[in-house]
């Protein structure tokens, strides 16, 4: 099955110049969903890791399945003000603007190995404050698993850089 082709493509969105790639027609589509699912699964065998952790929102959708069948705790990194305990912050500059993520500071310790999961990767800004957030948490990140890498926006080029190690279902040109 190729995933490529669940994939909608919406120019000008969320403004003018971004090409988005939107995955609800793939979570929409019972094989696609389930084919997508199965390949984080599939992917995430070759490392070791001892909790799930994914970006909101639409990491949530994947992770939590992988988290499911794989019977590994799931984190989530959510949005600034959305999580009720103690918090460690990170702001981060993306294609289009700047964002803040949290996680609860209980959520990772020092024995913590984390496979972090979302739905794609552009510039790479969310994803460096994701291993941030574990990182400050006492964890460690296992590796990415990304739906969707925009190549030619170079996130995966530059997470690989930092010695991250990553996974991408589908590749798509950006712009």
């Amino acid at each position: 099955m190729n995933l490529k082709n669940y994939i909608r493509s919406i120019p000008d969105y969320p403004k003018k110049g971004i090409l988005f790639r939107d995955i609800t027609t793939l979570i929409k589509d019972k094989n696609a969903f389930a084919e997508t699912i199965n390949q984080i699964v599939e992917r995430s065998k070759k490392y070791n890791f001892t909790k799930i952790a994914a970006i909101e929102s639409r990491g949530f959708v994947f992770a939590s399945a992988v988290s499911y069948i794989l019977k590994k705790p799931f984190i989530m990194l959510r949005k600034k003000n959305k999580l009720p305990a103690e918090v460690h912050t990170i702001d981060f500059e993306l294609e289009y603007g700047t964002a803040t993520i949290e996680v609860h500071k209980d959520s990772f310790d020092k024995n913590d190995s984390v496979l972090i999961i979302d739905d794609l990767i552009a510039t790479g800004g969310t994803a460096e404050a994701a291993a941030e957030l574990v990182k400050i948490s006492k964890g460690k990140v296992a590796a990415f698993i990304f739906v969707i890498n925009l190549f030619d926006l170079n996130g995966s080029e530059n997470l690989i850089k930092k010695g991250y190690k990553i996974e991408n279902l589908i590749n798509f040109p950006g712009h």
